[in-house]
């Protein structure tokens, strides 16, 4: 089993991380069936969107639904494709597949799961595992000397606080908060259609743009008082360049520029939401969420473990998930942590090069350890009823 190489799956509510276990990095792809306002009659999966000539009109066919599978036709069409000879041909009988599933999984859903990789396609073995399990061990993995670990992962319906000792879940003190990428996009996009022009409809752009434009402020009412003034002592105010699908495909932010009489380009301009919509990370009850947010929520995972275990912890906090690629996360949250936790406990907060990968290559990595063999089900244990 150790001698195969293995496909890892990580697949994720809004995207699937994809690739054999010998290569250096996976494929991204949006994890769902994609349809145009202007084409109703095309189904565009994985990659294809770019071949889409009016990406704007996007809406997601989707198989999530708040972190779990619910639509197993558009799942499988999204399969079908990772699986087929436009993306990553697989050689189902010779090839044993590691695949994540969120945590707390449904039982029914995780023999769906089994039903399909084993019934439909035929995997030589499989391994299903959290994505919390595999950024784990891919920490531990370049860090030997490390005891226990805290797993933040923002996924795109929920973030979950994991905190683990010696490569186990502390199942007590896991934490999960009703934030994802999902809620901070549909935020974005409310504030946007409120104050200047109707995006609701238009979620692939918007999460673009929440992606290019926003940031986590380290002071939130000083930034707001920024955000107040007129004129160029307003830093935090930009415009965000929309694409037009001909000469850029892909939104851009720049200084506010007065209009010109000639120019065919559609801007918006953004100010306070640039901070506020990731501040909801910090404070949920912003939104009328009854939850702490990411800093207290990670405080109270630790106090719910043993005392001895808390300066470990406290050590190895691991961020993982797109929201992690806010400019200014790392700091914020450090500092709210370092007033919530005793001066005498260190804090270390690590944060990926490639936070939204680093699931798919702890599982690389995994597929390599000649003992992960024995916790692999093979296709011949499968009862195909």
């Amino acid at each position: 089993m150790s001698k195969k190489v293995c496909l890892v799956l990580d697949n994720g509510a809004y995207t699937a991380k994809v690739g054999f276990s010998n290569t250096n990095s996976p494929k991204v792809i949006p994890n769902c069936p994609m349809k145009v306002k202007s084409e109703r009659r095309r189904l565009f999966i994985g990659d294809q969107i770019d071949k889409c000539r009016d990406p704007a009109g996007i809406y997601f066919l989707l198989a999530f639904q708040r972190g779990y599978i619910l639509n197993w036709t558009n799942q499988k069409v999204t399969w079908d494709y990772i699986f087929g000879k436009d993306c990553l041909p697989v050689k189902f009988k010779e090839t044993p597949l590691i695949v994540t599933e969120p945590l707390f999984n449904f039982s029914y859903n995780q023999e769906g799961m089994q039903q399909i990789f084993f019934g439909e396609y035929g995997f030589n073995s499989l391994l299903t595992v959290n994505p919390t399990d595999l950024c784990d061990y891919h920490y531990r993995h370049t860090n030997e000397n490390c005891l226990c670990t805290i797993v933040v992962d923002t996924g795109y319906s929920f973030t979950h606080v994991v905190p683990y000792s010696n490569g186990e879940k502390i199942m007590e003190a896991v934490r999960r908060i009703d934030v994802g990428g999902k809620l901070l996009t549909n935020q974005l996009k409310e504030i946007i259609s409120y104050r200047q022009l109707n995006v609701m409809e238009e979620t692939y752009v918007m999460n673009q743009a929440k992606e290019d434009a926003c940031f986590v402020t380290q002071n939130y009412m000083e930034d707001m008082a920024t955000a107040k003034r007129i004129g160029e002592s307003n830093t935090i105010k930009k415009e965000y360049v929309l694409p037009d699908y001909v000469t850029t495909r892909r939104g851009f932010l720049r200084d506010p520029e007065p209009p010109k009489k000639d120019s065919q380009q559609q801007s918006l301009l953004l100010n306070n939401e640039r901070f506020s919509v990731p501040e909801l990370l910090f404070s949920p009850s912003d939104v009328g969420i009854e939850q702490t947010g990411i800093a207290e929520t990670i405080a109270d995972a630790v106090k719910s473990c043993s005392e001895d275990m808390w300066p470990h912890l406290l050590r190895n906090i691991v961020i993982v998930g797109g929201c992690a690629l806010f400019a200014g996360y790392k700091q914020r949250l450090y500092n709210e942590l370092r007033s919530l936790i005793c001066d005498y406990l260190p804090i270390n907060i690590f944060i990926p090069d490639d936070p939204v990968a680093y699931a798919w290559h702890g599982g690389a990595l995994l597929a390599k350890d000649p003992d992960v063999h024995s916790r692999f089900v093979p296709f011949k244990d499968y009862n195909i009823e």
